[in-house]
């Protein structure tokens, strides 16, 4: 089999319809669009959703659940992404230099996620009580 002998299989593909070639035909006069109307008119359509006026579905429906603005503003470090960064001192603006968080954060906490093997220093840097056992374990420290 070569691709310039591949075909559909036989009954997958229906020819086009010809609309308004007669009775005959099964389409003729109106079509298939039905007697007057928005719908039966060249171009007389609209927009997705449009309900002829009324209220549309995806606005009487009310909105659900909350999305928080904070979220943008707050980031989350693994202890193991620790380890990539070379300083020994650890702040904000160097998670931020290395890509650990968002530019945009203003707060960040290191959870207890992986190890480390080398002691470092956070300075402004929240950690939950597992990360911060685990700091202190291999001689690092947390300062305000």
């Amino acid at each position: 089999m070569r691709l310039n002998e591949l075909r559909p299989s036989p009954g997958s593909r229906r020819p086009r319809l010809r609309v308004g070639r007669g009775g005959s035909a099964g389409q003729g006069k109106t079509c298939g669009r039905g007697v007057k109307g928005q719908r039966a008119r060249k171009g007389g359509y609209h927009k997705v959703g449009f309900e002829g006026g009324q209220m549309p579905l995806q606005r009487r429906l009310p909105k659900v659940g909350f999305r928080s603005k904070l979220k943008a503003t707050r980031a989350e470090v693994r202890l193991h992404e620790l380890a990539l960064l070379p300083d020994e001192i650890i702040d904000l603006a160097a998670l931020k230099r290395a890509g650990l968080v968002a530019v945009r954060a203003e707060r960040a906490k290191v959870v207890l996620s992986g190890e480390l093997k080398r002691a470092v220093t956070l300075k402004g840097i929240a950690a939950t009580k597992g990360a911060r056992a685990a700091i202190a374990a291999v001689g690092g420290k947390l300062e305000d």
